[in-house]
């Protein structure tokens, strides 16, 4: 090896062993990615998945690594120097540390969205101004993670191959022919790795080939790596059409997001309907983090019957009110869950609001409402701007924005007191703050609150440090406290002159931490509860589990037909209340796969074909269906319309009637 280190070959070899070593660095960050989430992804430890990881390292370590390549590679023998192969060896441990450091972090995002991250994570946070203070908290916690991302770095520079070539004895044109070649042999290999293979056939891999290799679309993130996830989306085309039907009027029969009401074909009817028709008003409240796997009502089979779950105030709330058997999100982030619950827009492929489709003609509950006399509000006890939420709130119809700013201007509560010193005013007092602003306002109303203190970096104030203490894992104690807020709200609410007049929507706005295996399934990480509350309403049950599938794209058409709305409307949901619970169903998207939920079962689809079937009552997803299964073919037919129905009005902008 020292002989060829001194050689013309010099040069080539010591980049192909230093390649190897930037494989070695991105497969420890896979096994820190596997067993810092063990519980997600430990079905996903097979020699498939971790041979198919290097099909995307490969691409990943050969797209980061090009400057580096190139510099050891010219053709240039008066490089042959100290300073030069110094310059080499900091450029390559700054990008595969970096990659590493990547990596790392990644594994530590994770559980919150069940997949690796891509590039809009950047325009997610891009308003906030705390997330210093996140990376600080979080570097603390995972001290041990920034501990060896400085050793792997450490070793990549004392392992560092560098050649040892005396440029006094170089014949210059036989160094330069040498490594010219040496260059033009490896660029095709280097092309071939960024694309994932060598014929002609092989489309440049993406992050949806990654399901290949493994069984759930949730395992799909251990073969993946970080960069690859991020360079891959950069300034990517996000909604591509398919063409299932070869005509609208053919997916149209199938199905449609325009929603007409019976009175909708009479033009008479629908100018002449009166706005004193629409007289409930409309309160959403989309909790942080409230996923069903908390709430002790929805859970009464968990655990032999024993879970009692730590949200007894939402428990009591239930009790009621009408749920769902069978109740979904339909993205996994907080940006996905505004539209959906609001827009009825779901999340596919990317959040919403952080694609160009963004910018279409588009409304929403509030807008509709509005339209109708309604005084709307959205609420959000952050900075005004965070997460672009204020920007959808006005996009889509909201006439008032309160924020943290307005909170604070307020002498009858708290101010900078009550913030929780990285992301909002805390949920007790900013849920009083929303009570009080909505006495203000005039009949009917829609407003929506978002709330914040169920979130990461789980902290509760300090006054309740003993009443909440650590339990379970680190988000318990923060659900009991929002549990105790929404308990307040409610009790305040209720001597209002409004309340009894009112319907009350709660969700949240996606899942979060689980120590559940049933809740860190596919499907199990979409669960979200939807609770309709309705206080003056004596037609329905109370504590009724309607045994019906529901998401929250279904909440738009379901207040409006709650409410009698006459005019044609959009929505991707349906009104799942006037719906048979046969003709219920559920979507959502993870890692390349959509998941589509009816008939007792859910299907896995990858855009091309179905990959896997499974029974609802499968709750660990064990037993795979697929050809096996009568609805099957049905099935995939609905969700193929859903999709392409999707995609056509999202690039032509045809999110209304």
């Amino acid at each position: 090896m020292k002989r060829i280190l001194q050689s013309y070959l010099a040069p080539l070899t010591a980049t192909l062993l230093n390649l190897l070593l930037a494989y070695a660095a991105y497969q420890i960050a896979r096994l820190v990615y596997l067993f810092e989430n063990w519980s997600y992804l430990h079905n996903a430890f097979t020699p498939e998945a971790m041979l198919g990881g290097l099909v995307f390292d490969t691409s990943a370590i050969l797209v980061t690594n090009i400057p580096y390549i190139v510099l050891m590679l010219l053709p240039l023998h008066q490089k042959e120097t100290r300073r030069w192969h110094q310059l080499c060896r900091c450029l390559f441990v700054t990008i595969n540390g970096t990659a590493l450091a990547l990596c790392l972090a990644d594994a530590v995002y994770f559980p919150y969205t069940l997949r690796r991250t891509t590039t809009t994570v950047f325009s997610e946070f891009q308003h906030e101004t705390n997330i210093s203070g996140i990376l600080l908290t979080e570097v603390l916690r995972h001290w041990y993670l920034v501990l060896l991302a400085a050793l792997v770095a450490y070793g990549l520079w004392r392992l560092y191959v560098q050649p040892h070539l005396d440029r006094s004895r170089l014949k210059w044109w036989q160094y330069d022919l040498a490594t010219l070649l040496s260059l033009t042999a490896m660029a095709p290999f280097v092309v071939a790795g960024i694309r994932g293979g060598f014929t002609t056939a092989v489309r440049p891999i993406t992050i949806s080939n990654a399901n290949q290799y493994v069984d759930r679309p949730t395992d799909a993130a251990l073969v993946l790596n970080t960069p690859f996830a991020l360079y891959r989306t950069i300034g990517k085309n996000v909604f591509t059409v398919p063409h299932y039907y070869g005509s609208e009027e053919e997916m149209e029969a199938v199905y449609s997001p325009v929603h007409n009401s019976p009175l909708a074909a009479d033009s008479a009817s629908v100018d002449n309907a009166s706005p004193s028709s629409l007289k409930k008003n409309v309160v959403v409240l989309i909790v942080e983090s409230f996923g069903r796997e908390y709430i002790g009502a929805l859970n009464r089979d968990l655990e032999n019957g024993q879970y009692q779950g730590y949200t007894p105030c939402i428990d009591s709330l239930i009790a009621l009110s009408t749920t769902f058997r069978y109740s979904f999100c339909n993205g996994r982030k907080s940006i996905d869950g505004m539209p959906s619950i609001l827009s009825s827009i779901p999340m596919f492929v990317e959040p919403f609001f952080l694609t160009p489709a963004s910018m279409n003609q588009v409304t929403g509950l509030a807008g509709l409402l509005a339209d109708e006399g309604y005084q709307t509000a959205f609420f959000h006890g952050a900075q005004r701007g965070s997460m672009g939420f204020m920007a959808f709130a006005r996009s889509t119809g909201f006439q008032q924005y309160y924020g943290r700013e307005d909170f604070d201007q307020d002498p009858r509560f708290g101010g900078e007191d009550d913030f929780d010193g990285m992301w909002a005013i805390w949920d007790e007092p900013f849920l009083q703050y929303y009570c009080a602003k909505m006495n203000e306002m005039q009949q009917p109303f829609m407003t929506a609150v978002f709330t914040a203190s169920s979130h990461h970096p789980y902290q509760i104030p300090s006054k309740y440090k003993d009443t909440y203490p650590e339990e379970g894992i680190v988000i318990h104690k923060c659900i009991r406290y929002t549990d105790m807020a929404l308990g307040r709200f409610f009790q305040e609410a209720s001597h209002q002159p409004w309340f009894r007049n009112t319907i009350f929507v709660l969700t949240s706005d996606h899942t979060n931490l689980s120590d559940h295996p049933y809740y860190q399934t596919d499907l199990g990480g979409f669960c979200s509860p939807i609770i309709i509350y309705e206080p003056s309403d004596t037609t329905r049950t109370a504590g009724q589990i309607q045994e019906k599938i529901a998401q929250q794209i279904d909440i738009l058409p379901t207040v409006l037909g709650m409410l009698g709305y006459q005019k044609p409307y959009f929505a991707f949901g349906i009104d799942v209340l006037n719906t048979p619970a046969a003709d219920t169903w559920a979507v959502n998207y993870l890692s390349g796969i959509y998941q589509y939920v009816k008939h007792g079962h859910v299907l896995q689809f990858d855009g091309q074909q179905t990959k896997a079937v499974y029974s609802l009552n499968d709750s660990l997803m064990q037993h795979n269906l697929k050809g096996r299964l009568p609805e099957q073919q049905q099935m995939e037919r609905e969700l193929k319309a859903i999709i392409q129905q999707y995609m056509t009005r999202m690039t032509q902008d045809r999110l209304r009637p």
